[in-house]
């Protein structure tokens, strides 16, 4: 552990959902107090992501920013509960408008400020535009809001990997028994037929608040159209970064300069 991770303090929370699945998720609380009304930063990870993925990060933007946090793992990540297959092509939808919601009401968090990656960033998004007048501000790593055909080419080179390696273990490290099944829930829908015509963007422009929208130069799974589709829809100001020598995994891959910038942009926006 950093000394950064351990200046802040975490608790567990368990979220309970009204269809009955619970979800885990932990607080993150700076060593200083932040100002009245700040918001509270909410981490949304990746399609295969959890809580402990997110490895110190969390941590780092808590300590710089001042900002209290929540970190949660989706249905089907981490130590939540399962997913149910097949699942819908509106699941990022879902997530956004009917799972988040319940997940803040439970944390009692009425402001808060997403950052989300890959799938994450897309959720942040889609809550964005959904419930305006709630979102301070929002940050996206690697979101996608089309499919391209980079996108389905590199989750079938992702799908040879599992088969061939021994990332099924790896994964199972974070996911136990949810491994195979998450697995399966992201590979087989982005690689549908039913899917390839996806598409958020007629949900930008009602976002009106502030984006910070991140994409690494090198990212496997899409081209820079995603971050110009994003800023150019988007009904708020938006702030493209693209970061070279990078590829999907922008906060792991170039950690330092991702974290400026999103410190930087929230002492603009808070």
């Amino acid at each position: 552990m950093t000394d950064t991770a351990a200046a802040i303090a975490r608790t567990a929370l368990t979220v309970a959902l009204a269809d009955g699945r619970r979800l885990r998720a932990e607080r993150l609380i700076p060593a200083r107090s932040p100002k009245a009304g700040a918001p509270v930063l909410v981490f949304l990870h990746e399609a295969l992501g959890s809580i402990r993925q997110w490895r110190d990060f969390p941590d780092a933007l808590v300590a710089a920013s001042g900002l209290p946090a929540l970190v949660y793992e989706r249905p089907g990540h981490g130590g939540s509960d399962p997913l149910t297959l097949p699942r819908g092509k509106d699941y990022l939808h879902m997530e956004a408008e009917r799972i988040l919601p319940q997940v803040l009401d439970a944390a009692g968090i009425d402001r808060p400020l997403p950052v989300g990656h890959s799938d994450g960033g897309s959720i942040a998004l889609l809550y964005a535009a959904a419930f305006p007048d709630r979102t301070a501000a929002a940050i996206t790593e690697a979101a996608h809001v089309f499919v391209e055909d980079v996108t389905v080419a590199g989750v079938r080179q992702a799908m040879d990997i599992y088969r061939d390696t021994d990332l099924p273990q790896r994964l199972a490290k974070y996911h136990g028994a949810n491994t195979d099944t998450l697995y399966r829930a992201w590979a087989e829908t982005w690689t549908s037929p039913g899917f390839r015509d996806w598409n958020i963007e007629d949900c930008l422009p009602r976002i009106r608040c502030p984006l910070l929208v991140i994409q690494g130069q090198d990212d496997e799974y899409a081209t820079l159209r995603q971050v110009d589709a994003i800023c150019a829809g988007a009904g708020g100001p938006a702030t493209p970064l693209a970061i070279p020598a990078c590829a999907h995994e922008p906060h792991r891959q170039q950690r330092a300069a991702v974290l400026a910038a999103m410190t930087d942009f929230i002492g603009q926006v808070v």
